[in-house]
C-alpha cells in the first residue's frame, strides 16, 4: 500500500503545482485550471487516506497532523472557492485568484515536505 500512497501524494503535488503556477503564469484563473485543482485534492486525499490507513489511523495532533489537516481543508476551500470564482464570470476575480492560490500552495507544501522528512529521519510524526 506504501507505494499507491507514495504515488499518490506526489500526484497530488505535481497536479496543485501545474495547476497553481498555470493559472500565475497566464494571469487568469482558467476552467483547466480548476480541474487540475479538483485532481490535486483527489488525489492528496486518497494518498492522506493511504497514508492513516498504513499508520493504523492513527492521527497524531502534533506538526504534522495539525498542518497536514489544514492543508486539506484549505485544498477543498480553495477548488471551491475556484468554482465559485468561474462561476461569476467576473474577470477581475478571476484574475486575482492566483493570489490565493499562492498561500494555499505554499501552506499544502509543508506537510507535504515534513511529511516527507519526518519519515526519512525516522521520526515520528
Amino acid at each position: 500500500m506504501l507505494p499507491y500512497a507514495i504515488v499518490t501524494i506526489n500526484l497530488a503535488l505535481l497536479f496543485y503545482t501545474i495547476g497553481v503556477w498555470a493559472e500565475k503564469k497566464q494571469g487568469v484563473l482558467k476552467k483547466w485550471h480548476l480541474i487540475i485543482f479538483w485532481l490535486g485534492f483527489a488525489f492528496d486525499t486518497i494518498g492522506t487516506t493511504l497514508m492513516t490507513t498504513l499508520s493504523k489511523g492513527d492521527f497524531r495532533l502534533n506538526f504534522h497532523g495539525i498542518t497536514g489537516v489544514l492543508a486539506i481543508v484549505l485544498m477543498f476551500f480553495h477548488a471551491v472557492w475556484a468554482t465559485i470564482v468561474l462561476a461569476s464570470n467576473q474577470e477581475q476575480r478571476k484574475k486575482n485568484f492566483h493570489r490565493f492560490s499562492i498561500v494555499v500552495w505554499c501552506i499544502w507544501l509543508i506537510p507535504f515536505i515534513s511529511g516527507m522528512l519526518f519519515a526519512m529521519i525516522g521520526t515520528p510524526k
